[in-house]
């Protein structure tokens, strides 16, 4: 099971970030989540984002073996700092993972927290009331998390999320990434890289869906893979400064995880 932490892979149909800026004259409350794709919209000076997923489980399903993930308290922090610029902070406070040899029946299962990850992103340009907005992000991955739930080894990358506006209720975006992704044995780096589209409709004021196409190129030494999956989220406001979200992926190959559902939500402060 591939996973940089910060990225979410790549390309070719529906991705969306979340707008620029708010859609009001309310404070700029612009989660990235529940998204597989990027965001360029920065948290205002002063303000804080706090993102989180009560659960997320991960299904693949391989040939020789299946494996099942869950992770809970899967925590970033967003800080503005400047007024298109905000420096993160995400950590995986616990994370569960089970895997059966499909020959044996042996059971393996490791627990324990993850990855710290530390990130800052800058907003290119646009604003409200134009189409296009663009941003760039650039993160550095602490390996502070026991393997398989952390990576074992230090990672970097960058993402560039673009988004156009084709309507007040329609948005395109595409999420372009390159990684200097941890090997899987945990020792060492390699290159990964994936491209995510997507489109966005807003049902309401306060409901949002996205639908994503996301490709991704992980080469690592011991076997290189190609993942493609298919993704479909909703996200509901209730307020203008929270947010409750849901995630479905499906895998549409063989390398790619077979099933990922996450629910979680999002706060302004």
């Amino acid at each position: 099971m591939k996973r940089s932490i910060a990225r979410l892979l790549a390309a070719a149909a529906f991705v969306t970030a979340a707008p620029a800026f708010a859609d009001d004259d309310g404070p700029r409350f612009c989660p990235t989540r529940p998204n597989l794709g990027g965001s360029s919209c920065t948290t205002e000076p002063g303000r804080v984002h706090v993102e989180a997923s009560t659960l997320d489980w991960e299904r693949d399903d391989q040939p020789d073996q299946r494996e099942d993930r869950i992770v809970t308290a899967d925590i970033l922090t967003r800080v503005g700092v400047g007024k298109n610029t905000e420096l993160q902070l995400e950590w995986v406070g616990f994370g569960y993972d089970r895997t059966r040899d499909k020959a044996s029946g042996q059971i393996d299962t490791v627990s324990g927290t993850g990855d710290l990850t530390f990130a800052i992103r800058q907003h290119l340009t646009g604003e409200k009331g134009k189409a296009f907005s663009a941003g760039v992000q650039a993160y550095f991955t602490a390996p502070t998390g026991r393997t398989p739930i952390g990576a074992g080894t230090w990672a970097t990358g960058v993402i560039v999320p673009l988004q156009y506006d084709l309507t007040e209720k329609v948005a395109v975006a595409v999420t372009g990434e390159a990684d200097a992704a941890a090997n899987q044995s945990g020792m060492g780096r390699h290159l990964a890289y994936s491209e995510i589209t997507g489109l966005r409709y807003k049902l309401t004021e306060k409901v949002t869906t996205t639908a994503e196409l996301s490709l991704e190129r992980d080469d690592d030494p011991e076997h290189h893979e190609t993942m493609a999956l298919a993704a479909l989220s909703a996200a509901w406001r209730p307020t203008k400064i929270m947010q409750f979200d849901v995630l479905a992926v499906a895998g549409l190959n063989h390398a790619s995880p077979a099933l990922r559902l996450v629910t979680g939500g999002a706060i302004l402060f």
